[in-house]
């Protein structure tokens, strides 16, 4: 089941940039996180107002994000 419904877009938080729940995390620092290695346990640890199925979203989000046709113009 899709968790995408998790993330939203609100011009008033973050300005405007993608963030979990309406919170004030952005699903780039969630990345962020997990590219540098922190578990899903540390995030949860870090940041108590997410829960494991927000950290899905991130990544479910991500990689609709970059399923994308890239264009070279010679």
């Amino acid at each position: 089941m899709s968790e995408l419904h998790r993330i939203t877009f609100d011009p008033q938080v973050c300005s405007g940039r993608p963030t979990v729940r309406g919170l004030r995390i952005r699903v780039k620092d969630v990345l962020e996180l997990l590219a540098a290695g922190a578990s899903h346990d540390e995030i949860l640890q870090d940041y108590p107002a997410l829960d494991r199925e927000d950290i899905l979203a991130v990544l479910e989000y991500a990689a609709r994000q970059s399923d994308h046709t890239v264009l070279r113009v010679a």
